[in-house]
């Protein structure tokens, strides 16, 4: 009976000493494994912690970019402003002496007009007339005072209020000077003269020619046109009509190259 107890003593024992050796090596992977897991957590962390830091870095990078370029905006825009202002200004200059040099002008024309109605103050309404269009100024004059039908020779009275005009005009700067002939609608032909086209330009050159040859205007500054009838200032269906259509035009025009300099600058 001693041996079997012996035996099962020591089997006891054996057992005994598995189940110990047993229970700490399986706490120990679990103790391992937790560890594991937890340098993983905190590798991950510290991975996130890093992407963290490099993301904030980018972004006080960004912000930096962003101050830096809203500076030259900045920049830019105070460039803008006193280029704009500077623009404003020398709109407001330019205008400004436009009109100075517009008022100068008108100035200038109404005088005229004035001085070349006082040298024609003897000749009646039905023979010439004076008067500002377009700011231009215009002397009207009639058939009646210049030229008999169908002639561009002018007559003593005509020349004589040529010589007035001449005395007026040969005293004037910066003006240019334009005559035009005019005609009615009634045609013409005659051995010297096709149509009223020749006539209007014959009599245009009959001025330019007295005007210049005769009483000595720069002929740098004058111009002959004729325009027939198809410009008159009223019907051609009634006599009066006709006699004011048939006449000779000298258009005075101011010298513009200052003003156009003004504009074009």
């Amino acid at each position: 009976m001693k041996k079997p107890l012996y035996i099962i003593a020591l089997l006891c024992i054996v057992l005994i000493l598995l189940f110990a050796s047993c229970g700490p090596s399986k706490a120990l992977m679990i103790s391992q494994t937790k560890v594991e897991t937890l340098q993983k957590e905190i590798a991950n962390t510290r991975n996130q912690l890093n992407d963290c830091n490099t993301k904030i870095e980018s972004m006080f990078q960004d912000k930096a970019a962003l101050q830096t370029q809203n500076a030259l905006e900045q920049d830019d825009l105070k460039d803008i402003n006193t280029e704009s202002e500077m623009t404003i200004a020398n709109q407001a200059n330019r205008l400004k002496n436009l009109q100075e040099m517009i008022n100068s002008q008108k100035s200038i024309m109404t005088n005229l007009q004035n001085s070349i109605a006082e040298a024609l103050m003897n000749y009646s309404a039905d023979e010439l007339s004076v008067y500002i269009k377009d700011g231009n100024v215009y002397v009207s004059l009639a058939e009646k005072l210049l030229y008999k039908s169908g002639s561009d020779v002018v007559d003593p009275k005509g020349r004589e209020a040529l010589a007035s005009l001449a005395k007026v005009l040969n005293g004037t700067k910066d003006i240019r000077v334009l005559i035009e002939g005019h005609t009615d609608s009634i045609p013409m032909r005659s051995k010297q003269f096709e149509d009223n086209w020749e006539l209007s330009t014959a009599r245009a050159n009959s001025i330019v020619r007295i005007l210049t040859s005769d009483f000595g205007f720069d002929p740098n500054r004058i111009t002959a046109s004729g325009r027939s009838q198809f410009h008159p200032v009223k019907p051609n269906d009634t006599p009066e009509g006709r006699a004011a259509n048939r006449r000779t035009e000298v258009i005075l025009s101011p010298d513009l190259k200052e003003l156009y300099t003004i504009l074009y600058q």
